[in-house]
């Protein structure tokens, strides 16, 4: 017998719903295309759901119509990418999280006092050429602790820092504990750029994982907050695995597991953790579902003002 350790907070964050909120707002008041500059958010269901309802996904802004409905995704962009939107003449709605906004601000502030600027992220995310490019001068990217020993710096008493909102909450404290240690004068916000619900999500699975024996991670391959909650659980000592949906689940995975613990990242919609379940129930003898409640989880955040003022001239 085998029960299902069913973390919470798990799924879709607010930056995540806001920004399908957008595209689906987007659609019914300015009507079908609108045009999606990269995924929305890193998940191919949610991607192809959209994709259905007439969002089209570009990689570059060169691949828009000329004063079509664009829309930002929840990842950011930089001043470049908004300044060829704009040459264009797109209607553009900006899906960008609140918080990877919050951590572009904080770059352009650390870089107006004269600060050189260190980001803390993943070489190639989304988020990180956003972030890099909300500045003017070059940005040093440190991915790991190694990284922060090649740094080389010009002035290293005037350092600043900002963060990828994903990362592993642990590996993050670790690498600014490191800068610090090297550039005692760096200015930065310790872990407050990692997001809530990373932190979150990251929390229900230590909690998951003191009694789970096995972890499926439900979430995109490239997705960042997925794969560190699977990096997570194979740090607390359990086998982890990271599923697009309930076909990659390898029924050999469970021989002899007692219980297993299901998370999803913030960009997988809650019916891939019912279908993962239902497929569980069908493979194996399933005796119980608990849910591993950490926090309750209240965010929402507001949608872009101009198309609150489309809305309501339709309502």
């Amino acid at each position: 017998m085998t029960k299902i350790l069913l973390a919470n907070p798990r799924g879709f964050c607010a930056g995540v719903e806001r920004a399908i909120e957008i595209v689906e707002k987007a659609i019914e008041v300015y009507g079908a295309p609108v045009y999606v500059r990269h995924e929305i958010v890193h998940n191919k269901h949610v991607v192809e759901s959209l994709r259905q309802k007439g969002a089209i996904f570009v990689n570059e802004i060169d691949q828009i119509p000329e004063g079509a409905v664009t829309i930002f995704s929840a990842h950011g962009v930089s001043e470049n990418v908004e300044n060829n939107a704009e040459s264009k003449n797109l209607e553009v709605l900006d899906a960008t999280c609140p918080l990877v906004t919050k951590v572009h601000l904080e770059a352009k502030a650390l870089e107006s006092k004269g600060f050189d600027i260190i980001l803390i992220g993943h070489k190639g995310h989304p988020e990180v050429e956003g972030t890099a490019g909300r500045v003017k001068g070059e940005v040093m990217l440190v991915s790991n602790i190694d990284d922060v020993a090649m740094l080389q710096v010009k002035n290293p008493d005037s350092l600043g820092y900002v963060t990828q909102t994903t990362l592993s909450v642990d590996e993050t404290r670790q690498i600014i504990e490191a800068l610090k240690e090297r550039f005692p004068n760096i200015k930065g916000p310790n872990l407050k750029d990692i997001c809530y619900a990373t932190q979150n999500r990251q929390n229900a699975v230590r909690k998951i994982a003191e009694h789970a024996d096995i972890l499926l991670v439900i979430g995109a391959k490239n997705s960042s907050n997925s794969n560190r909650l699977r990096d997570l659980g194979e740090e607390m000592g359990i086998s982890s695995y990271l599923i697009n949906d309930e076909n990659d689940i390898d029924i050999s995975w469970l021989d002899g597991k007692q219980a297993i613990g299901i998370t999803a990242g913030a960009s997988a919609p809650e019916v891939l953790v019912e279908r993962v379940i239902a497929k569980l129930k069908e493979q194996i003898n399933i005796e119980s579902l608990e849910h591993v409640v950490d926090v309750e989880e209240n965010m929402k955040f507001r949608l872009p003002k101009k198309l609150l003022n489309k809305l309501e001239e339709i309502a």
